[in-house]
């Protein structure tokens, strides 16, 4: 017997466990199922922001490619990496961490990105040619990431009562870049710089690999709830974009990294965002609501003021 919508929404914001849903039947919009699966990701985006999906359609060997290539790429040795260097405002490549550097161990993160969408954005030359075989596996791993983002974003769209393709199109023309954090073990994890946040983009699909490499709250830091590692699944986070698109109905995750002493952490995100110049106001204001806006902004202008409170 199935339960009320009430009664899922009232367990959804009792419980402490991220949502894990399984996407399998998600087409079948005149079953069942698919109703099932769009109301489990409305009520995981209106009480977490933040859910993980199984079942999504990405082949498994794909994502083991992924991760096997990211973890070959920090293991050459630093002068091979830095020669990625995305200093001086190049598009992409490799962030140099402090330690590399000799500096005082500030943050030992390392991260390589590419820019992967709009296609005109791709410059080869940032995407690093070792070890072998990784530019295909990120055209087609970006490829994934990009329909399984559209296919959540169409969820939300359907449920705000708009075209399919509404919180799509809001972006203009989206802006994909594949973030791959690496932290090696540490013996002082607690001194890694800047790692809670929330996303600025409108929604981030996240690969983990083999441990848990993320905690999210919901009480403003007083707990942090532990993202569990499941064996082929991703995490699907919503960003800010997305809250301010739905005039609040959907949560943006407060969330950060784990860093371990005992292990090193390799993660991969695949964040997108909207175009620089795409106006960001609510899409729908539902009645008896106020706009959580005062007036349209650009995706820029919401991105310099982040980074301003963040300064």
């Amino acid at each position: 017997m199935s339960m009320p919508s009430g009664t899922l929404t009232k367990l959804a914001e009792e419980s402490n466990e991220i949502p894990v849903i399984s996407l399998s039947g998600i087409n079948d919009v005149d079953g069942k199922r698919g109703e099932t699966i769009y109301r489990q990701i409305v009520e995981a985006c209106e009480n977490w922001g933040m859910f993980q999906v199984i079942d999504h359609g990405v082949d498994t060997n794909l994502m083991m490619d992924m991760t096997r290539l990211s973890r070959d790429f920090f293991v050459l040795p630093s002068e091979e990496k830095i020669r990625y260097d995305m200093s001086g405002g190049k598009e992409g490549g490799f962030s140099v961490s402090c330690h590399l550097q000799g500096e005082a161990m500030r943050d030992w993160r390392e991260v390589v990105m590419y820019s992967s969408y709009p296609l005109r954005k791709r410059d080869y030359s940032r995407w690093p040619d070792t070890p072998e075989g990784w530019v295909k596996v990120t055209e087609e791993f970006s490829e994934r990431m990009m329909g399984l983002s559209c296919k959540v974003l169409e969820v939300l769209s359907k449920t705000m009562g708009l075209e399919k393709d509404a919180l799509t199109k809001s972006c203009v023309d989206v802006d994909q870049k594949i973030v791959i954090n690496y932290f090696p073990e540490r013996p002082k994890p607690d001194l890694t710089l800047g790692m809670r946040h929330t996303d600025h983009g409108i929604i981030t699909v996240l690969l983990q690999d083999q441990v848990s490499c993320l905690q999210t709250t919901r009480d403003n830091g007083k707990t942090w709830i532990t993202v569990p590692f499941i064996e082929g699944a991703f995490v699907v986070n919503l960003g800010d974009i997305c809250h301010y698109l739905s005039n609040g109905r959907f949560m943006t995750s407060d969330h950060q990294a784990v860093v371990d002493s005992n292990a090193s952490r390799l993660f991969i995100n695949t964040f997108m965002f909207p175009a620089p110049d795409a106006p960001v106001y609510p899409l729908k204001v539902r009645e008896g609501e106020k706009a959580i806006m005062e007036e349209p902004l650009t995706f820029e202008e919401i991105t310099n003021r982040k980074m301003k409170d963040l300064i």
